[in-house]
């Protein structure tokens, strides 16, 4: 007998005029029917003392590389065997590690890019090397098994992201790959089925936090393609997703105000902050949280439950989450109700609303949520000092001055009047566009997170943003000063790159915990978005002027 929501999966493709794979219907069965433990092991759990002494002692130059290797034999037999040889004279940890791991090599690294070649050609080419089969589960391995096949941001970053592929799926869309969109959002769906959430990745480490909750604009992408009912048959997952981070508000008090992902403001209303249900270090980070907590004056585990929770938003590093807004030992990400994240939890109730156009109850509810949502950002996130949106501290009860690229984002979603969104582009304009596009923040702190970095998502909720609201010129201004880096990088290096120095105009963007990655899913996805919009800009971008 097939399982009702295989079932329904089935109706679902036959709709959209998709044949279900008897391939895809047998990994659906060992993936959605019979999940794996909510909770799988990490690699720091499975190997304990092992673990520590390899991503303590460099045994390899990124920490993310051990946590991807994979056992070629039982973990235990390995620990055990770790137990015995430590001691013996002239161990090597790094020889006894190649001998008892495959160790991953970096998926794209062969990839040569064709001199000359159309950038948009480069790109749905770039998407076939980008994407994974789907696999039952790799034994001993942290991958976290996918049903359907998935586009990974490339280099280092060798899984699914979750932020990260909403902006990937702009570039499918350009490229003519709805399959790949829907095919994602299916992966997304089984997730949260498993986990409860969609974690940052599809990797053991990453299930105890989220990243900044995309769902709810993918499934519109789908919508946009397919009619409504897609809406409707991702439903159940979309209302798990909420569910998740607004877990424990209805517990809320004066007296304990925050939990989890859930904060009480003063006035009673619910807002949210960033988190991650772990406060230990991130394994994938292991070395450099340790050393992090290590030069702070601060407790141990308040450190990671920050630099984790930073983790979750994305922006890792930033001096947007720091205190003195220099340092990373003073990050206080907890303490922050994000303006990003508080956009798109609006638009998750927005579309939760309209996913449930056939229980007018439950609409309503969730047009209400939305209403006195958007109505606490306009009194806890709007800073008519700054004339910008910034993140609010709970914990201190005073807005943030810092204005960031994040104040683009109720812009996006068009949670901003029309006179905010006039000084949000005044504010854009007067303190974050570089020569190349938007700046992160206009702090200078040698975090990849802030000046003169910036990104591929940020410029995409900037432009379109300032478009919804009328401000055309600004936003073709910026998407201009952006695709015209991007090709001058990709015509010097044939590369398309994590990030972007927009002030020096350079490709070797600086900052993070690690080197600059090439790949790359966001920026293909955006890049072949706006070239899809200005398709001349493909061989010699015009003057824009500005507003």
């Amino acid at each position: 007998m097939i399982p009702a929501k295989l079932l329904g999966w089935q109706r679902y493709r036959a709709r959209t005029g998709v044949a279900a794979l008897l391939l895809m219907q047998f990994l659906v069965l060992a993936c959605v029917s019979t999940p794996p433990p909510r909770a799988p092991a990490t690699p720091a759990q499975i190997y304990g003392e092992l673990f520590r002494d390899v991503q303590l002692g460099r045994v390899f130059p990124d920490s993310k590389t051990f946590v991807d290797t994979v056992a070629k034999r039982d973990p235990q037999q390995i620990v055990a065997a770790y137990q015995r040889e430590k001691q013996q004279p002239g161990f090597d940890l790094r020889a006894f590690v190649e001998r008892e791991f495959q160790v991953p090599v970096v998926a794209a690294s062969e990839y040569k890019s064709v001199p000359g070649e159309d950038v948009r050609s480069h790109i749905d080419n770039l998407w076939t090397v980008l994407t994974r089969d789907p696999a039952l589960e790799i034994e001993y391995s942290s991958r976290l098994p996918l049903p359907y096949r998935y586009v990974v941001p490339g280099g280092r970053f060798n899984e699914m992201y979750y932020w990260d592929s909403y902006f990937t799926m702009l570039g499918l869309q350009a490229s003519g790959r709805h399959d790949l969109v829907r095919a994602m959002c299916d992966n997304f769906a089984v997730l949260i089925e498993r986990y409860g959430h969609i974690p940052n990745g599809n990797r053991s480490y990453y299930v105890s936090r989220s990243q900044p909750p995309f769902f709810a604009a993918m499934v519109e992408l789908l919508v946009a393609h397919e009619g409504d009912g897609a809406r409707a048959h991702y439903r159940a997952a979309l209302q798990s997703e909420y569910d998740f981070w607004m877990e424990g508000s209805e517990r809320l008090t004066p007296a304990s105000p925050a939990h989890r992902r859930a904060v009480r403001m003063q006035d009673g209303s619910i807002l949210n902050r960033y988190w991650d249900d772990r406060a230990t270090p991130r394994e994938e980070s292991y070395r450099e949280d340790v050393e992090a907590a290590r030069s702070s004056a601060r407790p141990e585990e308040e450190m990671y439950r920050n630099l984790r929770a930073a983790a979750e938003s994305g922006w890792d590093f930033s001096s947007r989450w720091f205190k003195d807004g220099s340092t990373l030992a003073s990050i206080r990400t907890v303490d922050l109700v994000a303006v990003d994240l508080n956009s798109l939890l609006w638009q998750l109730e927005m579309t939760l609303a309209r996913a449930y156009d056939d229980e007018a109850d439950k609409a309503a509810h969730f047009r209400g949520r939305a209403e006195s949502r958007r109505s606490a950002m306009h009194r806890y996130l709007w800073n008519e000092k700054a004339g910008a949106f910034t993140d609010y501290s709970w914990a201190d009860r005073h807005s943030i001055e810092q204005v960031t690229a994040a104040t683009a984002t109720p812009l996006f979603f068009g949670i901003a009047t029309a006179d905010q969104a006039e000084r949000v582009a005044t504010a854009i304009r007067d303190t974050l566009l570089g020569a190349h596009g938007v700046l992160t923040t206009s702090q200078v702190t040698g975090q990849q997170w802030d000046a003169p970095n910036g990104w591929a998502p940020l410029q995409w909720m900037t432009i379109e943003g300032l478009r919804r609201y009328g401000h055309k010129a600004l936003a073709d201004d910026i998407a201009h000063r952006w695709v015209k880096q991007n090709l001058a990088v990709y015509r010097a290096t044939g590369k398309l790159v994590e990030k972007y120095d927009v002030v020096a105009g350079t490709a070797a963007a600086g900052g993070g915990e690690y080197p600059l990655q090439d790949g790359f899913g966001w920026t293909n996805g955006v890049l072949r978005a706006l070239l899809s919009r200005h398709p001349e800009w493909a061989q010699s971008p015009p003057h824009v002027p500005d507003d």
